[in-house]
């Protein structure tokens, strides 16, 4: 492991240091390297950092505990991802408190075109169940590949999460605590399964205890992960409605199941669709309303058409010659893949669009038409 990757980890160490002041330090000295080689008076300077965070930016402490973390990392395969990396969640960090760091362990899931946040009750009703594992069916059959976002938690997380390895979707499990424990302990040999076809993320360092606040800072994690939040059951309060929120605030689509009307684990769900929250959801072909997908091969033809395009740059046939490869990409990863700044890809973009060549969706990401 390189020096940078011993700075990046000791910046989510420092008190005082959330995700958002981070990343304006980051900007503000270059890189990472640079705020720990920089004088305290000089940090002292620079808007929201004080005496003493300055005094906990050069102690020796967060570095030796950062070396551990690495020790950690390279012995348990964990894959660290800053936010400045090509493979850090293209979703997530266009989400204004997105951490700087996540660790993953298992397979580069999280990425792909499709991704889809399930969330609900840990008390999930039988016909809950029913609802979540068709539905999931449902995505399996219609769109192929969809990676499957979940809390790891009892109820509704973990049955997304097995509904998911039945039918051979990519899932993924948000923990509340280090990737050096599975929480709660019951799902270990569900965890050790989702590893071959998904991945575990988390976004604190091994040792970190799954305690209440964590999940709650995990929350926003699954909901900037996704395109979407299905909400399967929720009571009027908890988790499942603070993801959806949260998901709703960064503008993405929030979905929610309706039941019977005097049932409490559903009065969360009619609450969300009563207030414009969620939209009502029934089955999963909801979705190519809700995010203008296409069921498998249903698209064949109208991209074949159009492969041959007149171009007025060579830019522009660069772009459209991924977009063809892709099928359906972020525009962060467009710019990554094509090598060329993100206002440029944005105006060829909406030119393409205008020409009826491509189509946006949400969450930044641009499919052939």
């Amino acid at each position: 492991m390189s020096d940078k990757l011993l700075y990046r980890i000791a910046l989510t160490l420092v008190k005082g240091i959330g995700p958002v002041t981070a990343r304006q330090l980051v900007t503000h000295l270059g890189d990472e390297s640079a705020i720990f080689k920089e004088k305290s008076a000089t940090l002292q300077k620079i808007p929201g950092i004080g005496r003493n965070t300055a005094a906990e930016i050069t102690s020796a402490k967060v570095m030796q505990r950062a070396q551990e973390e690495i020790l950690f990392i390279e012995s348990g395969k964990i894959v660290p991802l800053f936010f400045t990396d090509a493979d850090y969640p293209q979703r997530l960090l266009a989400c204004e408190d997105a951490p700087v760091m996540i660790y993953q362990k298992g397979q580069p899931v999280l990425n792909r075109p499709k991704v889809i946040s399930i969330v609900g009750t840990r008390r999930i009703t039988e016909q809950g169940r029913i609802n979540c594992e068709k539905f999931i069916e449902e995505l399996a059959a219609l769109f192929g590949e969809v990676v499957i976002v979940s809390g790891m938690a009892y109820g509704t997380d973990i049955c997304a999460h097995r509904a998911a390895l039945r039918h051979n979707l990519p899932t993924v499990g948000v923990m509340a605590h280090g990737l050096d424990r599975i929480y709660p302990p019951p799902h270990r040999q569900t965890a050790v399964e989702m590893l071959n076809n998904g991945a575990l993320l988390s976004e604190f360092i091994s040792g970190t205890e799954p305690d209440k606040p964590n999940f709650v800072k995990r929350n926003r994690i699954v909901a900037g992960l996704a395109d979407a939040v299905v909400v399967i059951e929720s009571g009027i309060k908890g988790g499942a409605l603070i993801t959806a929120k949260l998901a709703s605030s960064y503008n993405r689509d929030v979905m929610a199941f309706p039941g019977p009307v005097n049932e409490p684990m559903y009065e969360g769900c009619h609450w969300m669709i009563k207030h414009n929250l969620a939209a009502l959801t029934e089955r999963a072909k909801d979705l190519s309303l809700h995010l203008g997908w296409e069921a498998r091969g249903t698209n064949q033809h109208a991209v074949q058409a159009k492969l041959f395009v007149d171009f007025n740059t060579p830019e522009e046939q660069t772009i459209y010659q991924c977009l063809i490869k892709e099928r359906e990409i972020n525009i962060n990863t467009l710019c990554n893949k094509t090598q060329l700044p993100i206002s440029k890809v944005s105006a060829i973009l909406l030119n393409f669009e205008f020409d009826g060549l491509v189509k946006s969706l949400p969450g930044n990401h641009y499919r052939v038409v």
